[in-house]
């Protein structure tokens, strides 16, 4: 068997293995934070900052979710991390944008973050502030979910089939999961482009 039919086959794997019942129990909650007016706040680092400000794009257009990804502001972004540091950047971020218990967060991340070997610690951070202030926690994340899968009111972790391939098929299995949310009937209000040329 070659590489190429090797991960295909990985993928398949994860796809008969992940939880339904979590993505359908997302969807709901995100359903519910847009029913009360929340805005949604999308977080990710790397590959993941880069998922972030696509499902911006779709959750505003497509479900008409006031959303937002830190990541999306370069200018503020570094500048928080060059006077305030790192750790600390998407949280002060969430502070300066009023951040309340209407609102969400929907975590992007492999790991899910770790106290104890100071992994993602903007993240936990980002979370625990989220949480102190009341508000709804999501995340799309792999390995065992980290931090982010045990603070998350929602939480849908991309099950590992080989260890060695864990941050792209997590990456590449939280955009399926992302768009499957923004296609799903209780949170889709627009027609995608092509669907509609198509009709």
């Amino acid at each position: 068997m070659n590489f190429s039919q090797a991960f295909i086959n990985e993928s398949k794997d994860i796809l008969e293995k992940i939880d339904i019942d979590a993505i359908e129990h997302m969807a709901i909650g995100l359903q519910q934070l847009r029913s009360k007016n929340g805005r949604l706040f999308i977080i990710g680092v790397g590959g993941s900052a880069g998922h972030a400000g696509h499902a911006v794009n779709d959750f505003r257009k497509i479900c008409r979710f006031e959303a937002y990804a830190p990541t999306d502001n370069v200018s503020e972004l570094t500048a928080r991390i060059n006077d305030e540091g790192w750790e600390s950047s998407f949280s002060e971020w969430l502070k300066g944008s009023r951040f309340n218990e209407k609102d969400g967060i929907l975590i992007f991340s492999v790991g899910g973050g770790n106290k104890e070997k100071s992994v993602s610690v903007n993240i936990i951070n980002a979370l625990s502030y989220g949480k102190e202030k009341g508000g709804t926690l999501f995340s799309i994340v792999g390995r065992d979910g980290g931090f982010s899968a045990q603070v998350s009111d929602h939480c849908v972790i991309i099950p590992t089939v080989n260890p060695t391939h864990v941050t792209p098929h997590t990456e590449g299995m939280t955009a399926l999961v992302w768009h499957l949310l923004v296609s799903h009937p209780a949170l889709k209000v627009e027609k995608t482009k092509w669907e509609s040329v198509d009709s």
